[in-house]
């Protein structure tokens, strides 16, 4: 798949493409049933994917199977590898009230604000993710929740590759306009500013950028994403050049499997 000078979607920690659109138009009167995420893993079926990664779906979610397993094989195998204690369940809706969790079954208007985008729980030896998939509007958030929580993984095991540390510091020293995530965003400030904290918030914002320029990779090998259509109101996207450098570096450090394809198209000016 193409990007078209780049990036996001939408979830808590990345780059948002639009508002969040909750599914009025599918609500019903009878209330959704509601499980415990132990009985979501006793039922749900898990699939492996060729890439090693394991995920389910439960309840009504609006993404097909065939888009599910596009999805998770977009992942790289030296990504995945990461993942092996991991399983990424897609559902209607994660609820959350206090420490309690639970799993509705399908897209309820009065659960909704209780919901949130993703929810990871150590149960048994593993870590689980519930991905709510009726809170976002198409498979491009889906999708980019689903990345973001594989970078971040990711960076948590294997921390960052010096070539793309040396990409971003150098943009940091050039003073490159934006960012691609509020979080990478205010800790470029901190680690800018040459206070105490300054050395700890640069390595921070390093694992931040570098697990949004893979979860932005992963997307565009999924779906063409259009840079120019995106937009952020809480601070300014990274220039689509700087956006651009960094993800070829990705692509570098992580090629495409077998039947996906990155490339960069700059649109001409008219």
């Amino acid at each position: 798949m193409s990007l078209q000078h780049c990036p996001a979607a939408c979830t808590d920690t990345a780059v948002d493409r639009k508002p969040v659109r909750y599914n009025i138009a599918l609500m019903t009167a009878t209330p959704a049933t509601t499980h415990q995420p132990a009985d979501i893993l006793r039922l749900a079926p898990v699939t492996q994917a060729a890439n090693g990664i394991c995920y389910a779906s439960s309840g009504e979610i609006t993404v097909s199977s065939d888009e599910l397993e596009r999805m998770v094989t977009a992942v790289p195998y030296a990504i995945a590898a990461s993942l092996q204690r991991k399983a990424f369940y897609f559902v209607p809706l994660t609820i959350v009230q206090g420490e309690d969790v639970t799993i509705a079954d399908r897209y309820d208007v009065a659960l909704s604000d209780q919901a949130v985008c993703h929810r990871n729980l150590n149960l048994g030896d593993a870590q689980c993710v519930f991905i709510s998939t009726r809170l976002m509007e198409d498979k491009f958030a889906v999708g980019f929740e689903f990345f973001i929580n594989v970078g971040h993984a990711f960076v948590d095991q294997a921390g960052v590759a010096q070539g793309f540390t040396d990409i971003a510091l150098k943009q940091l020293v050039d003073k490159v306009r934006g960012e691609t995530s509020l979080d990478a965003y205010e800790l470029r400030k901190i680690g800018s500013s040459g206070g105490p904290d300054s050395e700890k918030a640069k390595n921070e914002f390093l694992q931040a950028a570098f697990a949004d320029a893979i979860a932005i990779y992963m997307l565009s090998l999924y779906v063409d994403v259009d840079y120019n259509e995106l937009r952020e109101r809480d601070y300014p996207l990274l220039a689509p050049t700087a956006l651009a450098e960094r993800l070829r570096k990705v692509a570098e450090l992580f090629p495409a499997p077998a039947g996906y394809e990155f490339a960069v198209y700059h649109r001409r000016r008219t």
